[in-house]
């Protein structure tokens, strides 16, 4: 978003006072780059690193946390005209970028769930910038110097809550895809596994089919040459029982 400038805060402006400053800032912002050019709007959702900062679905449609499903349902049609590929035939592929950002964040705001969770992660960067504040405020007291941090203005509290919130959002997709990626590094090694015990019960199958069809043949085999060794032994044997020659008595 493009900046508000700094000089609508003043030095003694206190958190809750500055997220309300804060947010109606915010919304002037919104209404002003609301009237973007499709050209304008496709190089926002397009941009370098678009892929991180387009994780906020609110920061997408352009719309705070607040928004009700009407004004989403409202600003998601105006988006998705402006951007659309058959609208900017002469930057289609990146059109159709843009497109699919302004369609997924509106899709994300329809799940009650992803919607609650975008929410969430919204509030927690707030809820970080703040607790930062009075951190460092207490320790310019500890010094004896005056509680005044750059974030009392309320665009340099913008902007913070601005970063913490994309930080958040990108180190829950980092997370997100290692998680991903773990499960389906096991989901491929459980999948192997499966492939080897089939080929090895595949194996088996065939051995043993192997083995029933040869049992006639190796049980002849085994006959036969039991034949042929009881034939040869006796055969032997009658050898051995033949009767001694008879010499003739000389006289």
């Amino acid at each position: 978003m493009a900046s508000a400038g700094g000089e609508a805060g003043s030095a003694g402006v206190g958190g809750e006072e500055a997220f309300q400053i804060f947010y109606t800032e915010v919304k002037q912002i919104e209404k002003r780059d609301s009237v973007l050019t499709p050209k304008q709007q496709i190089e926002r959702l397009t941009r370098p690193g678009s892929s991180y900062f387009n994780l906020n679905p609110y920061e997408v449609l352009q719309l705070d946390p607040e928004a009700t499903d009407e004004e989403i349902k409202k600003r998601f049609r105006q988006l998705s005209i402006l951007v659309h590929p058959d609208k900017n035939q002469d930057d289609v592929e990146r059109a159709q970028k843009a497109f699919e950002a302004v369609d997924k964040a509106y899709k994300m705001l329809q799940d009650s769930d992803q919607k609650k969770r975008a929410i969430d992660v919204i509030h927690a960067g707030k809820e970080y910038v703040e607790h930062m504040m009075k951190e460092k405020k207490k320790q310019l007291k500890k010094e004896g110097k005056p509680l005044m941090v750059e974030e009392d203005d309320p665009e340099m509290f913008r902007q913070a809550v601005y970063k913490q919130t994309m930080k958040l959002f990108a180190e829950l997709e980092i997370k997100r895809k290692e998680r991903e990626a773990k499960e389906m590094h096991e989901r491929k090694r459980q999948r192997e596994e499966e492939i080897e015990a089939q080929e090895k019960a595949k194996r088996e199958r065939e051995w043993q089919k192997n083995f029933e069809e040869t049992r006639d043949g190796r049980v002849d085999s085994w006959r036969t040459f039991q034949a042929k060794g009881k034939s040869s032994k006796e055969k032997k044997n009658r050898s051995f029982l033949k009767p001694p020659k008879v010499k003739m008595e000389q006289r």
